[in-house]
Order: C-alpha cells, then structure tokens, then sequence
C-alpha cells in the first residue's frame, strides 16, 4: 500500500505509517498537473494545501481510498466526488484547536490591552500611559460564530476570565458547560467581541460584512482564525475607521494564496489600511502553526487512518 505525501509534516507521520505496512512515497515540489500524470496506484494521497484535489484528479486515481487533510478544513478537496468515489476524507482539526485558542486568546488580550500598540511606542521612545487604558475582559460577552474544535478551544480559555460566551453554530450543540447556544440574530445583539471560528464553505464566504458589522447592537472587538475569505475586508475597513470595530486580531487575511504560504502581490488599499493601523494585529496564518500541533497532527492522522484500515 503506497502513499503520496504532497506537502511537508511531522517525520512522525510517515515513520508511523511505515510501521503499519505503508511504504511513502514524497512529491513536494511538482505541479498539479505533473502529479495528476502518476497518481494512478496510489491508496492515500496525504495533503495540506499546496494542491487542491478537484474532479479531474480524483478521476485519476484509480486505487485511492483516502485522502487525509493535516489540518482543518478541507476546501482545497471536493469532499462529495471524492466520497462518491468511496474515497474516505480524513480531517484532523483535533490536532491543533488549542493553538488556535491560545492564539485567539493572545491576540484578544492584546488588542483589548493594547500590548502590542504600546510595545511598538515604547520600543520609539514614546512614553505614554493614558492613551494606552485599556479594557478588562470580565463581564464581556464573547460572541463564537462556530463551535467546532476551535471554538470550544476558546471557549476553554476564556471561561476562566469572568466572561459570558455565547455560540451560533449551524448544528445543534449538545449541553456545553462553556457557552450557550444562541441564534447568529443574539451573537449581534449582545456581543462585546465577536470571534470566527467556520469552515470556509459558500455560507460563510463574506460572512462579515457591512450588512453584519451595521447589524451589531454594541461596537465590538473582531478575531479571525479561520479563513479569510468569511471576510470583506473593505467592509472591516469601514467597521474599523466608523469605531464600529474597536479592534481587530486576524491570522488570517481574504489576501492569501490559496496554498496559505503568501499574500497576494497587490497590496490594495483596505490591507493598507490594516497594516498600518494601531489596533490591528496581523499575523501570517500561524495560529494552529505551533511545535506542538505540528506532532499532534500527524498523530491524529496516524489515528484515523488506522481506523480506517481496522488496524487498532
């Protein structure tokens, strides 16, 4: 049973594969369509988002039986042909959801403390106190849209602050002690600050917008550590510059390649504007990116596919 590594993981992953009968076979660097040539007699094909894995390469394919995702989310692969094909999707969110919080977490104290724009003063020589008050967290309302691995990562992390957390997710949630399910209508409504947390799938495609920003009650803080593609980033612009949005942490940015590994050249005028502005954090999709959930990973994945092939 052979395997296509396409992208980079933990040596982990494969060595563990090996002991269980696989023999891997590594593809970095090639195109797309060079790896479509030799696809042929593989039974795995393991990925992150270098390649996206559409109808015309599963077509060539003829003994695959999975295809594993390191990581979340699985947009780079059509999830309904490949399963139409009897090729199983494997995820592996579970691996690096607590860096995710802890980042999100990160970046919300720093934005409400404005840690990192008085750093960057202080680091200028300026000394100053009172334009640098910040806001404490307790008796917040903390609004996640999504509440899959990541977002009850975060929830996790900030019950301990004196914060009330609520949740809208699509699926009915079963009794959570760390938040409370609630419509996306009373995320608006009562929110302080509201964080991302979805897939990236058509409905959530622009989901923050100037029609959700204009329909929130209160002005509040904004984290992004999904996709930024769920995001107008012009809208967050105008949010950002009205007062609507007190603030923004985003690891993520409607900017990227679809790989993750680079922003577009064009540095359009809203990007700009986030870079240069005091109370925008930005950082280049690391937040699921720690040593830790580089092995947790590969280990998850390890995990289901031994499930897959009955291998206890």
């Amino acid at each position: 049973m052979q395997i296509l590594h396409l992208d980079s993981n933990h040596p982990l992953l494969a060595d563990e594969l090996e002991k269980i009968g696989f023999k891997n076979h590594f593809d970095l660097e090639s195109s797309k369509s060079e790896i479509e040539k030799k696809v042929s007699n593989y039974f795995g094909i393991i990925i992150r988002s270098r390649i996206s894995i559409d109808k015309f390469f599963i077509n060539k394919c003829r003994k695959l039986k999975f295809i594993a995702r390191i990581g979340s989310g699985t947009e780079n692969i059509d999830v309904e042909y490949a399963e139409s094909k009897n090729i199983h999707i494997i995820s592996t969110p579970e691996g690096n959801s607590n860096a995710v919080g802890e980042h999100a977490l990160g970046m919300l104290l720093s934005l409400t403390n404005k840690i990192t724009s008085s750093n960057n003063e202080t680091k200028d020589k300026i000394w100053e106190r009172e334009l640098n008050r910040g806001y404490e967290l307790k008796n917040k309302t903390i609004g996640l849209i999504g509440y899959g691995h990541t977002g009850k990562s975060f929830a996790r992390k900030l019950k301990g602050l004196g914060v009330k957390i609520i949740f809208h997710d699509l699926n009915k949630i079963k009794k959570n002690n760390d938040a409370i399910q609630v419509s996306l209508r009373e995320i608006k409504e009562h929110s302080d600050v509201i964080s991302l947390h979805v897939s990236m799938t058509e409905e959530s495609k622009g989901l923050i917008n100037s029609n959700f920003i204009n329909s929130c009650k209160k002005p509040f803080w904004f984290i992004n550590t999904s996709r930024g593609n769920c995001v107008i980033t012009k809208d967050l612009v105008e949010g950002l510059k009205c007062g609507k949005i007190l603030g923004a942490g985003l690891d993520v940015l409607e900017y990227e390649k679809k790989s993750f590994e680079k922003l577009s050249t064009v540095y359009t005028e809203p990007l700009k504007y986030l870079i240069n502005s005091k109370n925008v954090i930005i950082t280049p999709h690391i937040a699921g990116w720690s040593k830790e959930s580089k092995i947790k990973l590969a280990k998850v994945a390890v995990k289901k596919i031994k499930k897959l092939i009955k291998i206890k």
